[in-house]
C-alpha cells in the first residue's frame, strides 16, 4: 500500500506543471453557465470630485446596452467638479432614460457639478441629511505677485492676443481681463441654469430662488423644485424597481477585486471631501 502511495505521489510530482495548465485552461476556456438569477437593475457611484469621467461614463453606456438590465440608480456623493465632464455626465444620463428608467439619489452631497449629471434623471430623491444645489460657476486664481517679489522672481511672456494672459496668478488681473472671465462664466452659468429649468420643469424667470449658488437642505431642496422626494436608499431602490417593472430586483455585482480597488479608493476620497466639505454632527 505504501509503495502505491509513493508512487502516486512521485506521479503527481513529476506532473504538476502539466495538471496545472490542464487546470487554468479548464477554467478559462469551459463555457460559463449563465447565472439563475441575472442582474435586471444597477447601481452607479458618482462619488468624490468630478475630474476624470471615463469609468463612469462607461458604466453608464453597458448599463444603457444591456437588455438585462431595466433600470438604473445613480447614487451621487460630489461636491461637483469641472464643469465639461459634469455636461458629459448629465448628457449620458439624459440618453440613458430614454432606454430605462434612471433614479438619482443623493447620498451625501449633490452639489454644482454633480446636481449637473444628476437633472436628467427620472427622478431625484435625496438622504434626509443630504446637501443639495448649489448651482453656480466660479473661477479662481491666486495672487502670487507679492510672494514673487520677496524671492526674487520676475515672470517674462511673449504673448500674442490681448486675453492670452486672463486668469494668470503672476499679478493682479486688468479691467478687460476680469471683465473676459466674468463674460465666460456668465456665458456657463447661462447654460447651466437654462438646462436646469429645463429638465427639472422649473420657471427660469425665478432662478434666484433655486439657483445662484444656494445651498440647500434636502427639505428646501424639495420645497425648490430640486428634488422630488425625501427618502433613503432603500426607498430610492424600491421605487426603481417599481418604475423599470421588475417584481424580483436583483442587482448587479462588480467583480470582487474591482469592488474592492473602487471602495478602497472612494473611501479615500470621500475622507478627504468630507474633511473640507460637508455637514458633521459630534457627540
Amino acid at each position: 500500500m505504501f509503495k502505491t502511495l509513493s508512487n502516486i505521489i512521485k506521479w503527481i510530482g513529476q506532473h504538476f506543471l502539466g495538471m496545472l495548465f490542464l487546470l487554468i485552461a479548464l477554467v478559462v476556456f469551459m463555457p460559463k453557465n449563465a447565472p439563475l438569477n441575472p442582474a435586471n437593475l444597477q447601481e452607479i457611484e458618482l462619488f468624490g470630485p468630478i475630474i476624470d469621467v471615463k469609468d463612469i461614463i462607461k458604466e453608464i453606456e453597458e448599463a444603457k446596452n444591456n437588455p438585462r438590465i431595466k433600470g438604473v440608480l445613480l447614487n451621487v456623493n460630489s461636491p461637483g467638479g469641472a464643469v465639461p465632464p459634469s455636461i458629459e455626465i448629465s448628457y449620458a444620463i439624459k440618453e440613458l432614460k430614454t432606454q430605462k428608467p434612471v433614479i438619482a439619489y443623493a447620498s451625501g452631497i449633490m452639489a454644482s457639478g454633480s446636481y449637473y449629471g444628476s437633472i436628467y434623471a427620472n427622478k431625484i430623491i435625496a438622504n434626509p441629511g443630504s446637501i443639495i444645489g448649489s448651482i453656480g460657476v466660479i473661477m479662481e486664481s491666486a495672487n502670487i505677485e507679492e510672494l514673487m517679489d520677496k524671492i526674487g522672481i520676475k515672470p517674462q511672456v511673449v504673448k500674442q492676443g490681448t486675453y492670452k494672459e486672463a486668469g494668470t496668478p503672476t499679478r493682479e488681473w486688468t479691467v478687460q481681463e476680469r471683465q473676459e472671465l466674468e463674460t465666460l462664466t456668465k456665458d456657463t452659468y447661462k447654460m447651466f441654469v437654462e438646462d436646469v429649468a429645463n429638465a427639472r420643469g422649473l420657471d427660469i424667470n425665478r432662478s434666484a430662488e433655486y439657483a445662484d449658488a444656494h445651498i440647500f437642505s434636502a427639505a428646501r431642496a424639495k420645497n425648490a423644485g430640486l428634488i422630488d422626494e425625501i427618502g433613503t436608499i432603500s426607498t430610492a431602490k424600491s421605487q426603481l424597481a417599481s418604475m423599470a417593472h421588475v417584481p424580483v430586483p436583483v442587482w448587479k455585482q462588480k467583480d470582487k477585486l474591482e469592488s474592492f480597488m473602487d471602495k478602497l479608493e472612494n473611501q479615500s476620497i470621500l475622507k478627504i471631501q468630507n474633511f473640507f466639505y460637508g455637514l458633521k454632527s459630534s457627540l
